[in-house]
C-alpha cells in the first residue's frame, strides 16, 4: 500500500526543538520531490519545506528559514523535519507530502503532490 506516516509531533515550549518523522511505504523516497506542509488553525495549508529528487536541493518558506531542516533516509524511506526555535503561531497540524514540482513562490513552497499523509498535530506552548 502507498501511503505516508507521520509522527513526532507534540506540544513544545516555545524557543524549543521538534523532530517530525514522516515514513514512507510503497515507493522509494529518493524519486520523487518530499515536502512538509502545515495548517495553523483557521488558516489555509502552506508548505514549509521541500526536498527536490534531483541534487537534493532543500528549499524552504522565507518564515522557516534557518530553523527547519528537511531531511531523508532512503534506506528506512523516511522524511524528517527538524524544527529549532519554534514560535507560538507555529502551531498547526504538519502534513507530510509527496510529489513533483516544488518552488518557492511567493515565500512560501509550492507543489503538485501527489499523495498526503494525515498529519501530525504541533502545538508551541508559552
Amino acid at each position: 500500500e502507498v501511503q505516508l506516516v507521520e509522527s513526532g509531533g507534540g506540544l513544545v515550549q516555545a524557543g524549543g526543538s521538534l523532530i517530525l518523522s514522516c515514513a514512507a511505504s510503497g515507493f522509494d523516497v529518493d524519486m520523487y520531490d518530499l515536502a512538509w506542509f502545515r495548517q495553523a488553525p483557521g488558516k489555509e495549508r502552506e508548505g514549509v519545506a521541500c526536498l527536490k529528487a534531483r541534487y537534493g536541493v532543500e528549499l524552504y518558506a522565507e518564515a522557516v528559514k534557518g530553523r527547519l531542516t528537511i531531511s531523508r533516509d532512503t534506506v528506512k524511506k523516511t522524511v524528517f523535519l527538524q524544527m529549532n526555535a519554534l514560535k507560538l503561531e507555529e502551531t498547526a497540524v504538519y502534513f507530510c507530502a509527496v510529489g513533483a514540482a516544488c518552488v518557492v513562490r511567493e515565500n512560501v513552497v509550492t507543489a503538485s503532490v501527489d499523495l498526503w499523509g494525515k498529519g501530525t498535530p504541533v502545538t508551541v506552548a508559552s
